[in-house]
């Protein structure tokens, strides 16, 4: 189903097809990053809805849903900002269910949900497949840290000023912008536009 064409989707047309074009063979894995209230989940949505409307498989996940527990991270000390970047999330379980099965194709199982973060608790996984040629897209914070950084394809920052202490920490330690494939500006959510940082 076509979409109705609006500044926003007209971007978000512009980006997958930028991405097709580069990976539209086989599995690719898209990241979406940006603070707390960025806009990156729905930015991830509707790129989703995007790649839909183009024909080409795609299957959505969230940062969110591969947490750790708050008892799980309680063992790490106490809670601080520090602490939530390191150790709030698991990244182990996220390569293991999600990005490594992904990625092998063909009848592998994987799974988008492992975590409910509203419950504090595992979830039943469901394990589900794709066609060869698909495309994952993940939303999530802190998904440029330097450990993430080689497991996506193609990967965009939302440039907007981090308010959360962890946030904040993780721009000044990782400065995820440097590393995004594209940077944007998603502060008027209905027209996020590219920034080209001045590399000098």
């Amino acid at each position: 189903m076509e979409l109705v064409t609006t500044p926003r989707i007209r971007y978000l047309r512009s980006l997958a097809d930028e991405i097709l074009h580069n990976y539209g063979r086989g599995r690719t894995v898209v990241a979406i990053d940006g603070p707390v209230r960025s806009g990156k989940t729905e930015f991830g949505d509707d790129l989703a809805a995007v790649f839909t409307e183009r024909g080409h498989p795609v299957f959505r996940a969230s940062l969110e849903h591969f947490h750790r527990s708050r008892e799980e991270q309680a063992a790490f000390g106490p809670e601080t900002a520090e602490r939530y970047y390191s150790y709030g999330f698991d990244y182990s379980l996220l390569r293991r269910v999600l990005l490594e099965p992904f990625r092998l194709a063909g009848s592998t199982g994987f799974v988008t949900q492992a975590f409910d973060p509203t419950r504090d608790d595992r979830i039943i996984p469901k394990w589900i497949t794709g066609p060869p040629d698909a495309t994952l897209i993940v939303d999530g914070r802190f998904a440029l840290r330097p450990e993430l950084r080689p497991l996506w394809n193609w990967s965009a920052y939302l440039d907007v000023e981090p308010t959360d202490e962890a946030d904040i920490l993780y721009s000044v330690k990782e400065h995820p912008r440097r590393f995004a494939t594209a940077v944007i500006d998603n502060t008027e959510r209905s027209r996020p536009r590219r920034l080209f940082l001045d590399s000098c």
